[in-house]
């Protein structure tokens, strides 16, 4: 009775031969389940006990691909027991060479991956510069892009497509993807603009557009603000290169210009005074710079103008400095007894 079962005949193989088919399939998934964690054990104990990163990295990142090919292997060899068609065999050979080099194409990336992480990131951390580390996250995403599409375009290859005409085909067609997707393209040169003119680099503070922020990140499309409320902004890189740009990193000093107004019964020798007075605070704070511009600028409906206007040295705390030279300037104009003005309105009137 079992002898006739298994005699019988499904799709031009008789069900013994469905049944090995299976169980070599089945085996080649717990094989490579198994030799998953063999490797992850044994290969894991021995890169340990060297001193250098390389090994446990390679070792790390080939065994999930490697187990996965030899997986791959077993289900293969369990499909060549079965008897099938011409034409299905050559499917399943094309299958299986497509699979192998995707697999390899996957291998190459999750190596080039770590040792982007392992060294060139560490690397790029410690240089002065902050170029390598704009340019390196463009050069990780370009680099396994191209390992990918070459995996691809080889794989179709073996499978036996037409490559050139695909291509091509693809050139024809990449001038109408360029055509309805400018505005990437364009964010694209943007990004080369960026790394071409430097208008700025990592963590300089920067006004584009009317967003107020430090630069986090510079990609490929896009660049990433971080704006001073503490909210992420994402600008295309087309902005970058036809609006203005203010680096305010880059300034050589912070230019404040401070009005005052003092009452209308002010002196003229209290305004010297007054002006005298701003000279010396501005001296004697030792965040700002020594030009200093001071002055009897007007006479306003309530008050007697003097503008002040002075420049915080670069580095030196922009807010912290302002408050320094107002409460100075507040405390200095109390002691001499110069009022400030506000507004005020004197009615006469006549009695008839």
């Amino acid at each position: 009775m079992m002898e006739e079962i298994l005699t019988k005949t499904y799709f031009g193989n008789t069900v013994q031969d469905w049944f090995l088919a299976l169980v070599l399939i089945l085996g080649a998934v717990i094989l490579g389940r198994a030799l998953y964690w063999v490797l992850k054990r044994s290969l894991g104990r021995l890169t340990s006990r060297t001193e250098s990163r390389l090994d446990d990295i390679i070792v790390d990142m080939i065994e999930e691909p490697i187990t996965f090919i030899l997986t791959l292997v077993g289900i293969n060899y369990g499909i060549k027991v079965l008897t099938l068609p011409e034409a299905m065999q050559g499917w399943v050979g094309g299958a299986f060479r497509f699979l192998i080099i995707l697999t390899i194409a996957w291998l190459l990336a999750r190596l080039f991956d770590a040792v982007q992480r392992e060294y060139l990131v560490p690397w790029a951390a410690k240089t002065e510069t902050d170029f390598d580390d704009q340019l390196l996250p463009i050069i990780s995403k370009s680099t396994k892009v191209l390992i990918w599409v070459l995996g691809v375009i080889i794989a179709l290859d073996n499978v036996g497509y037409d490559v050139g005409a695909l291509l091509a085909g693809l050139g024809i067609g990449g001038l109408a993807l360029a055509m309805a997707a400018k505005d990437t393209v364009s964010n694209v040169f943007g990004g080369f603009t960026i790394f071409a003119d430097k208008p700025f680099t990592l963590n300089d503070r920067v006004v584009v557009r009317g967003y107020d922020g430090f630069v986090r990140e510079v990609g490929l499309r896009s660049t990433r603000l971080e704006t001073l409320e503490g909210r992420i902004v994402t600008i295309p890189n087309s902005a970058f290169s036809d609006s203005p740009v203010e680096n305010i990193s880059l300034e050589p000093s912070r230019k404040v210009i401070l009005k005052l107004g003092l009452t209308y019964d002010t002196t003229p020798d209290q305004m010297n005074q007054a002006i005298s007075l701003l000279k010396e605070i501005g001296a004697a704070n030792p965040s700002l710079e020594e030009k200093l511009i001071t002055g009897f600028t007007g006479f306003l409906d309530f008050s007697l103008e003097i503008t002040f206007i002075y420049y915080i040295k670069a580095g030196s705390d922009i807010v912290g400095t302002q408050s320094q030279v107002n409460f100075a300037i507040l405390e200095a104009f109390n002691k001499h007894g110069l009022e400030f003005a506000f507004p005020t309105q004197t009615i006469y009137t006549q009695n008839q």
